[in-house]
């Protein structure tokens, strides 16, 4: 693996790790001021902290404006933020972080084979092989099965 591969494994990874725990401190904020109203906090926080990081490294604003006048379909990862956020802050109380997680992450995984299939949004196409469909029904086999709750 090149350098930047390597970079962008560890990222995933530990976003990964960070999005269980986003799941539980959401749901526990959600239960505490309401789902939308912990929705709207969270955002909030994050334009600042975006809005802080873009200023300490590109020193200016200035590139963030570009974005209104990128096609209307790119703004779908601020909309779909949104909507996962929302859904992580209400389903966890309710499913538990294993559930929702799981959940989560065998959408993603069959969206994600989706779209490389097809090509969709400008990636390069990627084929359906054995392992690929294996993993992914594996996945959705282990989300559904964490939906069974046991008595502990």
């Amino acid at each position: 693996m090149s350098g930047g591969t390597t970079v962008a494994v560890i990222l995933a990874a530990t976003a990964g790790l960070a999005g269980s725990v986003q799941a539980v401190v959401m749901g526990r904020l959600g239960d505490r001021i309401g789902s939308l109203e912990a929705l709207f906090f969270a955002t909030l926080l994050s334009v600042v902290l975006a809005g802080a990081l873009v200023l300490v490294v590109r020193r200016s604003l200035a590139g963030v404006g570009e974005g209104f006048g990128a096609p209307v379909w790119m703004w779908a990862g601020g909309v779909l933020g949104v909507f996962i956020v929302f859904t992580i802050t209400y389903a966890t109380p309710k499913l538990g972080a294993t559930a929702t997680i799981g959940l989560l992450i065998a959408g993603q995984l069959v969206m994600g084979a989706l779209i490389d299939r097809l090509g969709l949004f400008g990636v390069e196409q990627i084929g359906l092989s054995w392992p690929r469909v294996l993993g992914i029904v594996l996945l959705a086999t282990g989300a559904a099965l964490s939906l069974v709750k046991t008595a502990a």
